[in-house]
Order: structure tokens, then sequence, then C-alpha cells
């Protein structure tokens, strides 16, 4: 099979189907609602300027895309209508918690909803358990959030969903204890006693690395070839861009960007746009300063969170209240899914106002952390 024919349509799997539960949330706790002429050519043909290569990146918005994904203070205060100097973003993020007040001073009515409820903790990694860094490869996360991540899963069924491969978010996190998925929730792994209540064709056995047996759930397993084939070539034409980094998740390959000048990052999308170009069963998304290749399958960390509360047994309850915590654009799918069927809260990690579906917000992993740890405590009282 050509992998890289032009003639490939698109994958699209089916997700196995979720009976959407209804939380019954009481409204108390809903945020604030979201609220010339024409002339013919047939005479005067006006000569066109040959278009620059660069344009590809420019007409279809990338390059705009990745301006937006770590704004200018002055753009953030301007798009929220707060007319203030621009080393003052406590008013604009302040007039944004409006909308995504903060989980922490929300405490006491989140916990109110959650008597009676069987809490499902999902989990981002970057910028949501570990600082955002330069080196991606330097994230880590401290002792103090590995033990607060323990704790929750001592109680709560608690899963990492990330966009890292599942091989190198577990070595980052290093609990046995928690479900794993990586890649956006293409390459999932839980442990054999959860049984599917649908069968699901590309969920196989395995073992994890304590030899232990396992279900593995990977929706885009044909699509490793191609991958790790686009991954090396990312690597190669990139090579003389400063700054830039190239990552394979596996199921996905990353670009990273950033340590580059700005001025180079038309460079940086013309190149990833021109390899694209030859793989019409890939796709483009983007995350923080990051420009990720994907499979064109629907599939995203919304679906992964289904999967696992299917897998979990708690798709069709009414008596589960799911909590996702996460920072990146990618994780607003799974916000969606919660939101939209009611299940649960999107917890938005962000120092900045955002456009979201997040029904709350945390300003960065260190409140993370304390309300992981105010989530402990309060079931440690509660079980007595």
């Amino acid at each position: 099979m050509d992998l890289k024919s032009t003639k490939a349509s698109p994958i699209l799997t089916d997700a196995a189907p979720i009976n959407k539960s209804r939380l019954g949330i009481h409204s108390s706790l809903l945020p604030c609602s979201q609220s010339g002429s024409s002339f013919s050519t047939s005479v005067l043909t006006i000569p066109r300027k040959k278009p620059s290569k660069l344009d590809d990146v420019r007409s279809n918005g990338w390059l705009d895309a990745m301006k937006s994904s770590s704004p200018p203070r002055k753009k953030i205060l301007k798009d929220f209508n707060v007319e203030v100097a621009s080393d003052d973003s406590d008013v604009a993020y302040n007039s944004w918690m409006v909308k995504h007040p903060s989980v922490i001073n929300s405490f006491e009515n989140i916990v109110n909803c959650a008597r009676g409820k069987k809490i499902v903790m999902f989990l981002d990694y970057d910028g949501t358990l570990s600082p955002i860094v330069d080196d991606p490869d330097c994230a880590f996360m401290s002792d103090d959030m590995r033990s607060a991540v323990r704790n929750v899963a001592k109680y709560f069924s608690t899963a990492i969903i990330s966009g890292r491969s599942r091989d190198k978010v577990f070595e980052l996190v290093g609990l046995t204890e928690l479900y794993y998925a990586g890649s956006h929730g293409m390459d999932i792994i839980f442990p054999d006693r959860d049984k599917l209540s649908t069968h699901h064709s590309t969920c196989v056995k395995s073992a994890d690395q304590q030899g232990m047996e396992v279900n593995l759930f990977q929706p885009a397993s044909e699509f490793l070839p191609m991958i790790d084939e686009v991954f090396r070539t990312l690597v190669e034409n990139t090579k003389d861009i400063k700054g830039a980094k190239v990552e394979n998740h596996k199921f996905c390959a990353s670009v990273h960007y950033r340590n580059v000048d700005d001025k180079s990052w038309p460079t940086v999308a013309q190149c990833v746009h021109d390899i694209l170009k030859d793989y019409p069963r890939l796709r483009l998304t983007h995350g923080r300063k990051v420009l990720e290749v994907r499979p064109v399958i629907e599939w995203d960390k919304g679906k992964a969170v289904e999967f696992l509360l299917e897998s979990l047994g708690l798709s069709n309850s009414a008596d589960v209240l799911a909590i996702y915590i996460g920072d990146d654009r990618t994780d607003e799918d799974a916000f969606k899914v919660l939101r939209e069927g009611n299940r649960g809260y999107g917890i938005l990690v962000s120092s900045a106002p955002k456009e979201s579906n997040a029904f709350f917000s945390l300003r960065d992993p260190s409140e993370v952390k304390e309300f992981l740890k105010s989530l402990v405590s309060w079931k440690e009282q509660n079980a007595l």
C-alpha cells in the first residue's frame, strides 16, 4: 500500500456509541453566559503579482494561528475590552474570571455537587502537572505534584491524557495506578480488569512495563509507518531552522517553535505545509507554540474521555462527576464533551484570558496542585 498516494481517502473511525448521562448540575454552579461595487476585467486585464511561496501559510491562516497561541498582552486586553495599562493584566484576568471562575474559590460548590457521585479525574500533563519550559524534555513534574496525583488516584479513577507519546508521559509521571492516553488519546492503556461494554475491533490485549495484562486501544495504528516517515522528513527539513525541535509522539509528530525567532515562524510553517501536501491522510493542529501533524480520523481528547468513561463502566451513570484539567487548545475537545453532555467540569489552566469551553479556571500548575490536595482532604474527611 502506498501510504503517500494522493488518491488515498481520509480514514474516519466511528467511536463506540456513548449514552450521555445527565448530572443534574445545579444552575448556581454554571458561569455566566457566553454571550463595494464589482467590475468586469473583460476589457482591462490587470497583471497579477506572482504569489510568494509563503502565501500558502498566510492564506490558510497558519501564521495567524501560530501567533494566537501566545498573544501579546496588549492584544489580550483589547480582545476582552479592558482599557488598562499593558502591565495591568490582572484586571483583564479578573474580568475574564466572571465567565470562568477559579475552581479553588468555587470549591464548596464543587464538592456539594459531588456528594453521592463518583468522581473521575482527567489530567493533561504539560502546563497542567508540569510548567511549560523551553525544552519539552525538561518538563518535569515536582515530587510534591506527583504525590498529589498519587493521592488523588487513591480515591478517584484518574487518567493522564497528553499529546506526548504514552511511553514518554508514563516515564515523566511514573505512577502505575493511573490510566494513560498518549498522542491526544490515540494510544490508550488500561487494566484488563476494566471490561468494555461495547466491542472495539482495535482494542487488543497487551502487557505493560510490569508484565501485567492490559487492554490497549490504538484507533490510528495503521498510520504508524506514515507518522514515522513524516517525522524523519520533518527532522531533515527543519534542521537548519535555529531553535526548531521535532518530536515523534508515536501517533502524531510535533514541531516546536517556542525557541524559534518569530521572523522564522513563516519558514517553519511553510516547511510543515510543503510536507503535508504529500500526505492527504494527515492534518495539522495547533498547540502552544507547536504544530502537530495527526491522522485524519475522528478522534481527539474528547473522544478519549468518552472511551475511558465507557471502559470504566461509567458512561451510562447519572452518579458520575467527571473533571478534566488542561491548559491547551487540544483540551478544548474534552471540555466541550463535558459541557455539552452535562457530565462534569472542564478546568482551564491559564494565567491569561482565553476563549474556552471550560467551566472553571486555575492560574498555573501550583494551583492545580492546591486543588488536587483540597479534593483529597475533602474525600478523607467525608470517608470518616
